[in-house]
């Protein structure tokens, strides 16, 4: 691990190497798991403003579970989520003719109906940021869903930290960004 600003990052994210696989996997991460997509405070609120713009992009499962629910949950220990269908599915989650699963709120993004691309934590995914008083973990996820997606990133060559550019750019902006490329290059010739 090394520290950058008032982050402490681990080596993973340049060590390991990812691309997302859709075709292979389908989206899973959107679909398996017992939780819903971890949230920020800020994004409680987004999502509750965007709803009606999303909404035509749902399915019916997704609507019925966000309107008893609502756009997001607090769960037991206090994090914000967004909500599930039936303990399983992100609510926000829709299918293309493939039956691969793809975000409903990025959709609505792709097609210019709202400006916000989707939560943090699904764009920084397979990059798991966690909060404390004095400082942010960047982490790597390790997942076995996603194995295709590491098969297929060290195949090609990308580290985590360059198919999450945008994200960790949306997140701690280009001037952290910059620096992490420097430690990349200088300490992992990566």
């Amino acid at each position: 691990m090394f520290q950058l600003g008032k982050t402490i990052v681990s080596e993973d994210i340049i060590e390991k190497d990812f691309l997302c696989n859709l075709s292979a996997c389908k989206g899973a991460c959107c679909i398996d798991g017992d939780a819903g997509a971890p949230l920020e405070k800020d994004e409680v609120k987004i999502l509750a403003d965007i709803y009606p713009k999303v909404k035509p992009f749902l399915r019916e499962e997704g609507i019925k579970a966000i309107e008893e629910q609502g756009t997001s949950v607090k769960t037991a220990f206090g994090d914000l989520e967004t909500p599930l269908i039936n303990g399983a599915d992100c609510a926000y989650v829709i299918f293309d003719e493939k039956n691969t699963a793809l975000c409903a709120i990025e959709e609505a993004y792709n097609q210019g109906e709202i400006s916000w691309k989707k939560p943090i934590s699904c764009h920084l995914y397979p990059i798991r940021v966690r909060d404390y008083t004095e400082f942010s973990g960047v982490n790597y996820d390790k997942w076995e869903i996603c194995d295709d997606a590491c098969s297929l990133g060290k195949e090609l060559q990308v580290p985590v930290y360059k198919f999450v550019k945008e994200a960790l750019i949306r997140k701690f902006g280009e001037d952290w960004y910059a620096e992490l490329e420097k430690v990349a290059q200088s300490k992992y010739n990566r």
